[in-house]
């Protein structure tokens, strides 16, 4: 399936994507768990992400930090707070910076803490997309604060394409244990 355009196939995405992604969690090993994420042998993997990330608390906590600004985000501007995605003093060439101090601010959050805030988060982000009609998400224009893209694009983002995100880096270490 193509990046949703609907409300009805941006939700279904989203618990899709996030089933198979929790799937796919169980089923890595004590190996693949207590092993740390190393992908400088590939170089292909040269995006910053891939050197940031060491192990699975580290993706879950990322997945939950990007849920956390569309919740702000979405709740700050209904509010009439005039309020950008990405929080000063970052922006969308410097988002990578921002990632990075999400990843030192968690740094003695537990694996278990981690899965317990993104399922809460993902509960969450599904929860205020309800709110919204199809129309309200993905109609450009609706919401002179989501910029020339729809709001349903950034529920999109935080959730499918991220989880398709997580799932590949995830994939990728498995690969990596094999070896």
């Amino acid at each position: 399936m193509g990046r949703a355009t609907t409300k009805s196939d941006m939700i279904d995405a989203a618990i899709s994507n996030y089933e198979k992604l929790n799937i796919l969690i169980s089923e890595l090993t004590e190996k693949e768990l207590s092993t740390l994420f190393d992908f400088t042998a590939d170089d292909k993997k040269k995006e910053a992400h891939w050197n940031r990330d060491n192990n699975l608390r580290d993706v879950l906590i990322h997945l939950y930090e990007w849920h956390q600004l569309l919740l702000n985000w979405v709740v700050r501007n209904q509010k009439g707070e005039d309020t950008p995605f990405i929080p000063e003093p970052y922006n969308w060439k410097t988002y990578g910076d921002m990632n990075v101090g999400f990843w030192k601010k968690h740094q003695d959050t537990t694996l278990e803490e981690a899965e317990e805030m993104l399922n809460k988060s993902h509960k969450e982000i599904l929860h205020l997309a309800e709110t919204f009609s199809n129309e309200e998400l993905f109609s450009k224009g609706t919401y002179k604060w989501a910029g020339g893209t729809t709001l349903g694009s950034y529920f999109v983002s935080v959730t499918a394409s991220h989880y398709d995100w997580a799932m590949k880096k995830l994939k990728a270490h498995k690969k990596n244990c094999a070896k």
